[in-house]
């Protein structure tokens, strides 16, 4: 499972209403290769499922993600800062033994 924190909520919320999407669009989340730690976090909005995808609903927010990034981002918290040292969403993730000091790449 994929958690969504409340200010998370609010700024995709926010970014949605920005991009004039329906509520047909989601929030998709994956892993790639890449970054200075190995693998690197990527969200995009999507309207279209594709076969295989894992589906989860917190906080009144769609997350689909795929198969094998599932696997890395499980129980993950996604939340979201506007502070003084950077202004961003953010990964809580378990499962990353290290990362980067920008928070954008980890590794397992």
């Amino acid at each position: 499972m994929i958690t969504v924190s409340d200010k998370a909520k609010t700024r995709i919320a926010q970014l949605i209403d920005e991009q004039n999407y329906d509520s047909t669009y989601f929030l998709r989340v994956g892993v790639e290769s890449g970054g200075c730690s190995g693998l690197s976090y990527k969200l995009d909005f999507d309207n279209q499922a594709k076969p295989g995808d894992e589906i989860f609903d917190d906080n009144d927010v769609k997350v689909v993600t795929d198969k094998r990034s599932v696997l890395y981002l499980f129980g993950t918290e996604l939340d979201f800062t506007d502070g003084l040292n950077g202004k961003g969403f953010t990964f809580n993730n378990p499962n990353a033994s290290r990362t980067c000091s920008c928070g954008e790449s980890f590794s397992v």
